[in-house]
């Protein structure tokens, strides 16, 4: 029946009628994330073009080395999600994610030229303000003043962009408790402060990565993104504090 189903969706497009977002997502979830892509840009709709550029970002972070296409694509979805609906707030929060992505690609003066710091501020504050609720928009919101702050230091990221380390961890902590068990708010908390502090937030990294790895893993994205966090769980109680500096630059889409 399911593959009944999943064929069904894949021919929608070819039979003149767009795929929903309900279907979307299904292909999505399933971790097809390529004929998700395709059916989201076909649909022409906020939702559809917001489902098509989070399933071109999952497949580039679970890739071994960057992909700066990848995530100029997403980038395109994204604002034509926020083009078919300024007030949906994945279109947004999916174009903070690419700008994000691709300043590690950049590095933080390509970075600051081409303002994606402020452009990404921007994008999360209106997705906040669509839906004050979404635990992505909020974790994103405080991995953005953590990036921030790690990338130009606390002076300069309040003075020039009013970011600072204590909203970041105020954020972390309103996400939290209000996706408790969302694997990839609690994976993605984790794996931000892992690259800003690990000495300092050790404790509550490892808390991040525990109810990551123990959470209810909705989609193929989560499943996998739970592999990561056991990994990084693993590499800390040994005391590898090489290789889990490494593994987290990797996972965090740097080039080195």
């Amino acid at each position: 029946m399911k593959a009944a189903l999943l064929a069904l969706m894949l021919l929608l497009p070819t039979l003149g009628h767009a795929a929903t977002a309900e279907e979307i997502f299904a292909v999505y979830a399933r971790g097809d994330y390529e004929q998700a892509a395709k059916l989201g840009e076909a649909s022409h709709t906020a939702q559809g073009l917001a489902i098509a550029a989070r399933a071109v970002l999952a497949d580039e972070v679970l890739r071994d080395t960057p992909c700066m296409a990848c995530l100029l694509r997403a980038e395109k979805l994204s604002r034509a999600a926020i083009a078919a609906d300024p007030h949906d707030a994945y279109g947004q929060i999916w174009l903070a994610v690419s700008l994000g992505y691709q300043s590690r690609i950049l590095g933080t003066i390509r970075a600051r030229i081409k303002d994606t710091p402020n452009q990404s501020k921007t994008a999360l504050n209106l997705a906040f303000l669509a839906d004050p609720t979404n635990p992505y928009a909020i974790s994103a919101l405080g991995g953005w003043h953590i990036e921030v702050v790690r990338a130009g230091g606390a002076f300069l990221a309040r003075h020039v962009y009013g970011a600072t380390e204590a909203d970041g961890i105020a954020m972390f902590d309103l996400a939290v408790r209000t996706a408790p068990d969302n694997v990839a708010v609690h994976y993605q908390i984790g794996l931000s402060l892992a690259g800003f502090d690990p000495e300092k937030y050790r404790a509550r990294m490892i808390a991040e990565f525990h109810a990551a790895q123990s959470g209810p893993a909705a989609t193929a994205y989560e499943k996998k993104i739970q592999t990561r966090a056991g990994e990084l769980l693993g590499l800390l109680n040994a005391g590898a504090h090489d290789a889990f500096e490494s593994r987290v630059r990797k996972y965090q889409g740097f080039l080195d």
